[in-house]
């Protein structure tokens, strides 16, 4: 049994399973391993941190894989923001045939580029509104990302169980289904619903290709539904980070008052990059998402694919089989 969508005919892969774009994960080695095992693998756009160093990791990309895989490219508005258009250029130019993107500050000028390149354009959206908008200028995939996801869930606290179908009842274009998702009863759950495939971030940070320190894997494994905290939500800006001191006390603070001047210190990119290097599990905050619940160990990234499929079939196979309809009663 194999499980061909609308999402695995347009990008032409194998299982509709996609690894989300995550800032210090998404490198070559990883992406690569996913789309080698049959998924799409996702090179984060701006973790190499120039746009000359992305053009080398494409091409390092290209070198360990003849398959399909992604660039994310998100588009936050920043003081200091990094060259965007310079980035988009080195996608186009690299050859990519697939792009993720996500926020965006006309975003719709880049959509225009990528499609006029011939690259299929997902778009991460965490509200049918802002879907339906995307779809409306062209995405050819919306990436749905319910309010279990890592990173910024939007300000909705929607669920994927009413997001996924709710934005299926609406859109025409294949979705995707992302938040909390780490195993073949997610996928068979997703597909359920209304989505075409599965977007998977903390699950696939714990594989054995995971640039990620082995100190972090080793916490995700001990890691369970409860091991998140959303901080910013008093500055209307909520993210969904892993539970650790830090993340703990930012939560506290802001319940005291806190303005983001007075939780700078504690959320600093630098404090958590240097975490990710030194493997300090309690020295910054970490993006994670209640998808740790479904890691319990660190296998690569075929074998998890492999899993998860596997239990997906079985789900069908035994559960779900068609033909037991003709025994239950009318």
């Amino acid at each position: 049994m194999t499980f061909k969508t609308r999402l695995t005919e347009l990008l032409g892969i194998e299982h509709p399973i996609v690894m989300g774009g995550m800032n210090a994960v998404g490198r070559a080695e990883i992406a690569a391993a996913v789309s080698n095992a049959g998924g799409l693998g996702t090179i984060t756009g701006l973790t190499p941190g120039s746009p000359d160093l992305l053009a080398q990791e494409i091409a390092k990309t290209q070198s360990l894989t003849s398959k399909p895989f992604a660039v994310n490219l998100t588009i936050f508005p920043t003081i200091n923001s990094p060259p965007y258009e310079e980035y988009r250029d080195v996608i186009i130019k690299s050859g990519v045939k697939i792009v993720e993107t996500a926020a965006g500050v006309k975003i719709a000028e880049y959509w225009e580029a990528f499609k006029g390149a011939g690259i299929k354009v997902i778009h991460k959206c965490t509200s049918v509104r802002h879907a339906l908008s995307a779809e409306r200028a062209g995405v050819d995939v919306i990436s749905i990302d319910g309010f279990e996801c890592a990173g910024h869930p939007g300000e909705d606290d929607i669920p994927g169980l009413i997001l996924i179908p709710a934005a299926a009842d609406k859109l025409t274009v294949p979705i995707i289904a992302s938040g909390g998702i780490g195993d073949g009863r997610g996928l068979v759950a997703a597909l359920a619903l209304g989505a075409d495939g599965v977007n998977m971030g903390t699950r696939f940070c714990a594989t054995k290709e995971s640039p990620l320190h082995q100190n972090f894997k080793d916490q995700m494994v001990l890691n369970d539904e409860r091991s998140t905290n959303l901080v910013f939500r008093t500055m209307h800006n909520t993210a969904r980070v892993a539970k650790n001191s830090v993340s703990d006390e930012v939560v506290k603070l802001e319940k005291e008052g806190a303005k983001f001047r007075d939780v700078r210190h504690l959320v600093a990119g630098d404090r958590g990059r240097a975490a990710l290097v030194s493997g300090d599990v309690e020295g910054g905050m970490w993006w994670a998402s209640m998808a740790q619940v479904h890691v319990k160990d660190i296998p690569t990234a075929q074998e998890l694919i492999e899993r998860i499929i596997g239990e997906a079939r079985d789900i069908v196979r035994k559960r779900l089989d068609a033909s037991l309809a003709d025994k239950l009663p009318a």
